[in-house]
């Protein structure tokens, strides 16, 4: 009933696999930001990719109530994979609220948010791939966290300064700006939170390694 290899892979497996439609949804949002015009045909493929992340966590899960001798500490893989999960259920929710309230175009600098939530799950698949060996590849995976940490920076600014341009547009035009305001405002904040969350799986990454390395 129970696995007692030591050796066992598929928990890192099941974490590429999660992370890669964390990614593909990065992808998503960045293309609707670019293009709002394409957010209904991309809400049932991230819907998709949320059943599929939902279903490789839930098979994390189960693998981890069978398995006697886990390659990490049962904390660290039950966190990282709600985690995982949980990036794609915020991307998916941001994809909503922008064809909820019929966002239209974005902020100047909006698609600089998106390219780097899209780099920065590109660097979490990479620190993924490798952390089925930490000792041998602690730096480079080490590197990959830094990364998403820089982008994660890079974003704080570029929040804060649309946020602000949002706010003194509507100022000089109260009346047709208000309703943009709130949309955007809250549209950013969930690009934010999501970048946020990057940085997150960045550092339960980190901390395995200085764990295990």
């Amino acid at each position: 009933m129970f696995n007692f290899s030591r050796k066992d892979t598929e928990f890192f497996d099941l974490f590429v696999d999660n992370s890669k439609y964390f990614h593909l949804g990065a992808v998503l949002l960045d293309d609707v930001i670019k293009d709002p015009n394409k957010a209904l045909e991309r809400i049932d493929e991230i819907l998709g990719l949320e059943a599929k992340a939902d279903e490789i966590n839930e098979r994390i899960i189960e693998k981890l109530n069978l398995t006697f001798i886990t390659p990490i500490d049962r904390e660290d893989i039950y966190s990282i994979a709600g985690e995982l999960d949980n990036g794609v259920d915020i991307l998916q929710g941001a994809l909503q609220r922008i064809i909820m309230s019929r966002a239209g175009h974005a902020t100047e600098k909006c698609p600089m948010l998106t390219n780097w939530v899209v780099e920065s799950t590109n660097e979490l698949v990479k620190a993924f791939k490798l952390l089925v060996d930490i000792k041998k590849n602690q730096r480079e995976i080490l590197d990959a966290c830094a990364k998403v940490r820089e982008y994660e920076s890079k974003a704080d600014l570029v929040y804060r300064e649309q946020i602000g341009i949002l706010y003194d547009d509507a100022t000089q035009d109260p009346l047709n700006k208000t309703i943009h305001l709130i949309k955007w405002k809250n549209i950013l904040e969930d690009l934010e939170e999501t970048q946020d969350h990057c940085k997150k799986l960045a550092d339960m990454i980190r901390g395995v390694v200085m764990k295990y390395a």
